[in-house]
């Protein structure tokens, strides 16, 4: 089934803006496989289909994230409606969550969703995320928090964790791991990229054993204006480029 699934080519049956979506998206899938971050085929990320706030991509429930291409990906509606595809292309767990932050956040393009160890690791602490690190700055001036309630099958879950997000762009699921959102793949990928560097940075400077160092609040607080004149004002967009070049010289079938 994979092998057919992966042959697919949607790139004449939907709009150039959607196409372009398919491919960030397939390519960010594709990193997240590359960095180590994939759980077999479980996890997801999600893509807002341009100019649609009801319909978003994901991925096709059975394949290993180095396989998702731009046709493999799946579009499915807010309600659950999957789109010109099998009823049961998705992870209905999966769908639970991005379609909730979708349908709360206009502003969420992409939506990103980890069980990374170290991300599942650091959920799992009581004081969370700590500032001991410059990477771990960024995501903190922006950071939430969302207590475990089981696999995440029940509607009712999602005005909770909703509720729990707020304005925030990362959260940690506690007890089960990541999430980042941006308005656009770019964006929500730099978001991910910093809370899990954090995030393993924190296990491992707890593994030492000593006293952690930790950085005052107030630089906590100024973090932000001094992320804009580190990225140029672009966010995400000023390294995806180059990530999509990485890609294209390891395997480009991404952009299939």
């Amino acid at each position: 089934m994979a092998e057919n699934v992966i042959q697919l080519d949607r790139r004449n049956s939907c709009s150039e803006a959607e196409w372009q979506t398919r491919i960030d998206l397939a390519a960010c899938y594709r990193l997240v496989a590359l960095y180590g971050w994939d759980d077999l085929i479980f996890t997801h990320i999600s893509a807002r289909v341009p100019g649609s706030h009801d319909h978003f991509l994901v991925n096709r429930y059975g394949l290993m994230f180095e396989e998702i291409t731009a046709s493999s990906l799946v579009k499915v509606g807010l309600d659950g409606t999957v789109i010109d595809d099998e009823p049961d292309a998705i992870n209905p767990a999966g769908f639970t969550i991005h379609s909730a932050v979708h349908e709360a956040r206009p502003d969420a393009g992409c939506v990103i969703h980890l069980h990374t160890t170290a991300g599942v690791a650091v959920s799992a602490q009581e004081d969370g995320l700590l500032p001991i690190s410059q990477t771990a700055l960024f995501p903190l001036a922006q950071i939430s928090y969302h207590d475990y309630e089981g696999v995440a099958l029940n509607p009712e879950e999602k005005q909770r964790l909703v509720a729990h997000l707020g304005r925030s762009n990362v959260m940690l699921l506690r007890n089960h791991g990541t999430l980042a959102l941006g308005p656009t793949v770019a964006d929500a990928f730099l978001n991910i990229y910093t809370l899990e560097r954090a995030c393993a940075m924190q296990i491992a400077a707890q593994a030492g054993g000593g006293r952690l160092q930790h950085v005052p609040q107030p630089i906590v607080d100024g973090i932000m204006a001094q992320a804009k004149q580190v990225t140029r004002g672009l966010g995400g967009a000023l390294a995806w480029p180059a990530l999509l070049r990485k890609l294209d010289r390891i395997d480009p079938s991404f952009r299939n």
